[in-house]
């Protein structure tokens, strides 16, 4: 190893025993109770035209079993971090949580130490409906891309649920991806499925946000999906070229329309029949699956996930961040607009 290979070695060790003693410091300031805790985003991974980790906000989502209980315990903890419906109570956080939106409470632009960072809190039963039915697409579509988990979780179901959004998402990539492509190209259309029908990605997302999500990070993409792309019949991988190869048919589409979330599938059923009246769910997905147009159907209802999911949410953030924090964080996000421009 060369001095200056070394060197870098040494630094990234440096920063990586750095935010691992950042991250045990933000944990240690919230409640017990945690099922899950991860950390995600532009100040995790590094992203194109990002030159440093180190001046962007630091984005969690904390998975609880007690929401109630929690948000009581933080109320106590941590009741500057609540916008005016501290004063309302744990119960009434919590029924806005679970009950608007995708299910998650954020709390965002808290000072901590030099940093600033964003939680968001969803409950553990919640977060299991969103990754096996993508009902809104919300933390299941942030799990389709790398994260730093910092509480790994001991609720099976919750670990198995993890497992089938990872290859969900695998089956409606290939249900929307041509015969050939990259490598690159398959994880950029499992990014962009929960930016689908995002009316932020058009007023307030950088534009080329899902090509600087996965550019700097495919090797973490493949630590994902490698195993799942490897035990899935109808894709071949030429790792020696980073190509992967498939033949769009009516047994491949039935097969991987088949293992699409429910609320994809609810959607699909409804685009085509809009009179209360259906037939079974087999008979609809057979007949999507000789359509030649599937994919644009599939990329339709997964757009309609996000649109109503994001605009609930963004709705809500009005509230839970409040006025000031909401329009200082939605002008943020203009200005990384207009740079990406």
């Amino acid at each position: 190893m060369t001095m200056s290979r070394l060197l870098r070695y040494c630094s990234s060790l440096v920063d990586t025993q750095s935010a691992a003693a950042l991250y045990s410091r933000i944990l240690s300031s919230f409640p017990s109770g945690l099922q899950m805790a991860f950390s995600y985003g532009s100040a995790v991974f590094q992203q194109e035209d990002h030159p440093s980790k180190d001046e962007n906000m630091l984005d969690f989502i904390f998975v609880v079993d007690e929401p109630v209980k929690w948000h009581k315990e933080n109320l106590v903890l941590n009741k500057k971090h609540y916008s005016f419906l501290k004063y309302l109570g744990a119960r009434f956080i919590t029924n806005i949580q679970d009950k608007r939106g995708s299910g998650v409470y954020f709390n965002t632009l808290i000072p901590f130490e030099n940093r600033i960072i964003k939680y968001g809190v969803i409950s553990t039963d919640r977060l299991i409906t969103d990754l096996l039915d993508w009902d809104t697409l919300y933390v299941s579509g942030r799990l389709h891309k790398p994260v730093h988990i910092l509480k790994f979780p001991n609720n099976q179901d919750l670990k198995n649920a993890m497992q089938i959004n990872l290859m969900s998402a695998v089956h409606c990539a290939l249900l929307l991806l041509p015969e050939t492509f990259t490598e690159e190209e398959l994880y950029q259309t499992i990014t962009g499925l929960s930016y689908s029908g995002d009316f932020r990605m058009t007023i307030g997302e950088d534009k080329k946000k899902i090509e600087k999500i996965v550019k700097p990070n495919v090797i973490h993409f493949r630590k994902l999906y490698q195993s799942i792309l490897d035990n899935e019949e109808h894709v071949y991988w030429h790792k020696d070229t980073g190509k992967f190869e498939q033949y769009p048919n009516y047994v491949s589409q039935w097969h991987h329309l088949n293992l699409l979330p429910s609320t994809v599938q609810r959607n699909l059923l409804h685009s085509r029949y809009s009179t209360g009246r259906y037939p079974d769910y087999e008979e609809v997905l057979r007949a999507f699956a000789h359509d030649s147009n599937c994919s644009d159907h599939v990329a339709a209802s997964i757009s309609d996930i996000v649109k109503s999911s994001s605009w609930n949410q963004s709705v809500k953030g009005i509230f839970t961040a409040g006025i000031i924090k909401s329009v200082k964080y939605s002008s943020q996000k203009m200005k990384k607009m207009w740079k990406s421009k």
